[in-house]
């Protein structure tokens, strides 16, 4: 089972000149073949977003801009991580309940997902997370 040592940090390739930075992720720069791109943005203040975990899906989240704390909970364990660059992406392995919150004004949480949408891989009910782990 997957713990929250399994959840890493990923620097992705940045390519610094005059014009502006720009980063890629392509061939190997994470561990799948992202499925599905979406985004959120204009979070409220104070609002959360996440609250779930996946039993199969991988997924990677980046502050293209602004802040956020994710905050990674294994059923045992809680770590907090800020996302605050562009170029460093969270990379949460299947198995892991997220939150979002403390979302700075302007941000903008990109994620990449291994698998496109599917209700039944979603664990929305926190004892339900912990009954799945153990």
């Amino acid at each position: 089972m997957t713990t929250n040592s399994d959840v890493q940090l990923i620097e992705i390739p940045k390519i610094c000149d005059s014009r502006g930075n720009l980063s890629v992720i392509e061939g190997d720069t994470i561990p799948f073949v992202s499925k599905r791109v979406y985004y959120l943005y204009d979070v409220p203040s104070g609002g959360e977003r996440g609250g779930h975990a996946h039993k199969e899906q991988q997924e990677l989240l980046i502050a293209l801009s602004g802040s956020f704390d994710v905050v990674l909970k294994d059923g045992d364990a809680t770590r907090k991580v800020t996302l605050n660059k562009p170029n460093i992406g969270l990379m949460i392995p299947r198995g892991i309940w997220r939150e979002l919150e403390n979302f700075s004004s302007g941000s903008v949480c990109l994620v990449l997902a291994s698998d496109e949408f599917d209700e039944e891989d979603y664990i929305r009910d926190y004892q339900n997370f912990k009954s799945f782990k153990h």
